[in-house]
């Protein structure tokens, strides 16, 4: 799920806060505010659980910037719940729609902060597994590794992906297809010029 362009490289929590504004959705920053306060929680305490800055946080919450895929991570895990949270609903009344199948313009998605975008292929998260079409522009991706419960797998449908588990980096090409234990650190990039897209399947649904 999706911090690199060729020359802007976020490799700390401040980085982060030099991201660009554009394309922003509001309705995240709102969901964040709503759940931080369910919780019960200041900027403060939010701030610190994350390595992010109050300022940051609180221009997320007002619709002013967007979370990187890192960023949204510490924020989601900070305020008890998985990345999909996030994910908005649909608006269809076919209900078997919702229940089985995903129409392509229903797809549920999340855009981050260098362009990365997750769109949720299963109707929901709330099964054993997660299917995601994840979108890298041209040097995006995550420069700190992260890790989690659970099992990760993936085929890139298009473009390459450098793809680091542990100490080990993969260079996958089109057609290549990977699969790690989510509790080993991981991180990974688009080390081309052009768009990437992978599936990316995770189990059980807490990115």
């Amino acid at each position: 799920m999706p911090n690199h362009y060729e020359g802007t490289v976020i490799s700390s929590p401040l980085d982060i806060e030099a991201v660009e504004t554009s394309r922003f959705d509001p309705r995240l920053g709102e969901e964040i505010k709503a759940l931080r306060k369910a919780k019960r929680m200041t900027l403060g305490q939010l701030g610190q659980a994350t390595g992010l800055s109050n300022g940051f946080i609180s221009q997320i919450e007002r619709g002013q910037n967007r979370p990187s895929v890192t960023a949204l991570f510490k924020i989601s895990r900070a305020l008890g719940v998985s990345v999909g949270w996030f994910f908005p609903g649909t608006n269809t009344g076919d209900a078997q729609r919702n229940t089985h199948v995903v129409r392509r313009q229903d797809r549920r998605s999340i855009d981050y902060d260098d362009g990365i975008r997750d769109e949720l292929l299963t109707p929901g998260l709330g099964g054993k597994l997660e299917l995601l079409s994840c979108r890298f522009p041209a040097g995006s991706g995550v420069e700190n590794a992260y890790h989690h419960e659970g099992e990760e797998a993936g085929v890139v449908i298009r473009g390459a992906l450098d793809l680091w588990v542990g100490d080990t980096l993969y260079h996958l090409k089109e057609g290549d297809s990977f699969a790690f234990d989510s509790a080993t650190p991981h991180r990974y990039r688009n080390p081309t010029q052009d768009e990437t897209v992978v599936i990316w399947a995770i189990t059980p649904p807490n990115f």
